[in-house]
């Protein structure tokens, strides 16, 4: 079975013929529970998130600030395992038809084989990966068993990734490009810098690819900022802290759709 980045594509393509930027939500998978996890995604699509990040918790997430660490480490007390992303990404597409890629850093998808990871995400429905450790040096690999399976290949770009670097890492990328609003990990911030931007104008100089940024986007203002700018707006953070801060499954539910709902129409106002 063939994954679904010609939906990703298409999904991107549909946000951008609105003229206004897609609304990427981010969920880690197994949070608070596997079961949960997949809920929470179907609320922030049911909100307004146009396409899902589903994040494979991992033990030592570098990339990843407090809140998202606290809700991996619930995860993998709860044992979640590879398997329980795969079928948080089937039962999510298959409940929203929204594009639903795997947030990972390598080492899981490397002892797991890629191949195998490759194989079981597209037969998911799976749109593809972004793989934030990946090396795109270190990349050939993994982008012949994604390209093979229809699966994006998306990476990071950050505000210190020189010219020259920002055209070797979209030209071996698929899908779009994740642009790091700034250096640091990820998290809620009072404000998304010109830094972000700037990034978006140096990234579109060397590809077609749509650009989308995250890392400190919590808010509508927020995401009315960054659309101004960008083809894409990622929100994660902010979602599992609404799940975080909840008094119970149900209420966090309905706090991640209605968060959802506002950054929806934040983005909408570009």
């Amino acid at each position: 079975m063939s994954g679904n980045r010609e939906l990703l594509e298409a999904k991107l393509a549909e946000a951008a013929s609105e003229d206004r930027a897609a609304l990427i939500a981010y969920l880690p998978g197994g949070f608070p529970t596997v079961d949960g996890g997949i809920e929470a995604v179907k609320a922030a699509v049911a909100g307004g998130a146009d396409i899902i990040e589903v994040g494979l918790p991992h033990s030592d997430p570098v990339l990843d600030g407090p809140v998202i660490q606290t809700a991996d480490d619930i995860a993998l007390r709860g044992g979640v395992k590879i398997a329980d992303i795969m079928r948080t990404v089937r039962e999510t597409h298959e409940a929203t038809g929204a594009p639903i890629l795997v947030m990972t850093y390598w080492n899981p998808i490397d002892r797991y084989g890629v191949e195998r990871f490759t194989a079981e995400l597209a037969d998911a429905g799976g749109a593809g990966c972004i793989l934030p450790d990946l090396p795109v040096q270190e990349s050939a690999l993994w982008r012949e068993h994604a390209d093979k399976h229809g699966l994006a290949t998306v990476f990071v770009v950050a505000p210190s990734s020189k010219d020259a670097r920002l055209a070797t890492i979209t030209a071996a990328g698929s899908g779009f490009v994740y642009a790091a609003s700034l250096m640091g990990v990820t998290g809620t911030r009072e404000s998304v810098g010109e830094q972000a931007q700037d990034l978006v104008r140096r990234t579109r100089a060397t590809s077609a690819l749509p650009v989308c940024v995250g890392i400190g986007v919590s808010t509508a203002e927020h995401a009315q900022q960054v659309a101004a700018f960008a083809d894409g707006v990622i929100v994660g953070s902010a979602f599992v802290k609404r799940m975080l801060d909840a008094p119970d499954e149900a209420t966090g539910l309905k706090a991640v759709r209605a968060l959802a709902a506002e950054l929806a129409e934040g983005v909408r106002k570009r």
